[in-house]
């Protein structure tokens, strides 16, 4: 047990940001966040923190994937105080940070993703996982699934993905599996590129419009300066900014600003 304490992080609102889907929170608070094949139990009292692992596995493994080395005190205070809009979503989602989670599963989880609520993405997810995941077992004895690897949805084919709810989206995942086990789209040189780079790269790919290869951008690689566009943030944008939105203002952290309207819109907090 490593405890430690964290200034601008919520866990709750980042489970419910749309940015993961396989954080769980249990009757009794504590929250199991599987990440591919590693998996750690938190409990958070404000801004202490209690995680089921080593100081040394928590520096390794979990500060990086919480993004703790960035400074959103910072960010937030660089929003325009006139913003009322804004300014009211950064307050109520003071604990959303962008965690750096692997691009295999975004980019899996935001094809799941499309035409969707996060219910069913939550769902479809623990199912891929649990059929297609290897079996593992944590220090403290809880079960969980690695997320599947390529090969593990290609051995599955089209006849096995068929049975998981998937909709649609199963020719897109398979499409994908076999795209990346054979090279044809290099994972290693996808994670290298710059924002624009990788946003090409990823619209060539079946099934990846403009709005999920954000997503992946954000999400899966990191690149703070994508800012997906769906129904809740055109709406807002509409509504809130009918003179434009100031996209300058926020180069550079553009994503994470989305992530407040994005969470604060999501929560029916207009």
């Amino acid at each position: 047990m490593y405890e430690v304490k964290i200034k601008d992080l919520d866990l709750n609102q980042i489970m419910s940001s749309g940015q993961c889907f396989r954080m769980r929170k249990s009757d009794d608070g504590i929250f199991s966040v599987p990440v591919s094949d590693k998996y750690v139990e938190i409990e958070q009292k404000g801004e202490l923190f209690a995680f089921s692992c080593s100081r040394e596995e928590f520096e390794a493994v979990w500060y990086p994937y919480l993004d703790l080395q960035t400074d959103y005190g910072k960010i937030k205070a660089g929003v325009d105080k006139k913003d009322e809009y804004l300014m009211r979503a950064v307050e109520y989602g003071s604990g959303i940070r962008i965690l750096r989670q692997d691009l295999w599963e975004m980019i899996i989880t935001f094809l799941i993703s499309q035409n969707n609520n996060v219910s069913r993405i939550r769902n479809s997810i623990e199912v891929l996982c649990g059929r297609l995941g290897k079996r593992c077992i944590s220090d403290g004895g809880a079960e969980y699934y690695a997320f599947p690897e390529p090969e593990a949805v290609l051995e599955a084919g089209m006849e096995g993905l068929s049975t998981m709810g998937l909709g649609y989206r199963d020719k897109y995942i398979l499409k994908m599996a076999q795209t990346v086990s054979e090279g044809t789209l290099d994972l290693a040189a996808l994670r290298t590129a710059g924002y624009e780079e990788a946003h090409q790269t990823l619209t060539a790919q079946f099934g990846i419009g403009k709005k999920v290869a954000d997503c992946i951008c954000l999400f899966g690689l990191h690149h703070v300066d994508a800012f997906p566009v769906d129904t809740h943030i055109k709406k807002i944008l509409d509504r809130s900014y009918p003179d434009g939105f100031p996209y300058e203002r926020y180069r550079g952290v553009l994503g994470i600003i989305q992530q407040y309207l994005f969470y604060y819109d999501l929560e029916g907090k207009m």
